[in-house]
């Protein structure tokens, strides 16, 4: 049975690994600094206002993970959650460990008095989109062209 937790300090090793698996493997993205990438795992679990993540545990292996930031909605005047990342490992998924992430994710947003929680996930990702609109999530594309820049 899949358990979920906030992340602590002693899943960095494998957090990482899982990390790496979404980043380079998933969306295909070069591979960070390893020093930043602990930096920002830790970040989070000394300043959850920031960000929190859980963990998807099967047994003793850590098999997923989910990553909540915080913001704020000048039009809303709360606290906003960005579910920026949901990922399982291949060989663990559709066995319930995406949807109690995301459940998690909810349930800690609402818990902080978010007045939303957004996400997105790439086109071709049929299987994320599923889920998504499973937990009840809505594709909002239509208000809103989305924007990056890299610095």
């Amino acid at each position: 049975m899949v358990m979920i937790r906030k992340a602590a300090v002693e899943d960095l090793m494998p957090l990482k690994e899982l990390m790496l698996q979404y980043i380079v493997d998933f969306y295909k993205r070069p591979k960070p600094d390893e020093n930043e990438l602990n930096k920002l795992i830790l970040a989070m679990q000394s300043n959850p206002s920031i960000g929190e993540q859980f963990v998807a545990i099967d047994g003793d292996s850590l098999i997923g993970f989910a990553t909540l930031y915080y913001t704020f909605s000048t039009t809303r005047v709360k606290k906003m959650a960005i579910l920026n990342d949901l990922f399982v490992s291949a060989k663990h998924r559709g066995c319930g460990a995406g949807e109690a992430l995301f459940r998690q994710s909810r349930h800690r947003a609402h818990e902080a008095d978010c007045a939303s929680m957004t996400w997105q996930t790439a086109l071709d990702n049929k299987r994320a989109q599923s889920l998504y609109e499973k937990m009840g999530g809505q594709n909002v594309n239509d208000c809103w062209i989305h924007y990056e820049i890299d610095l």
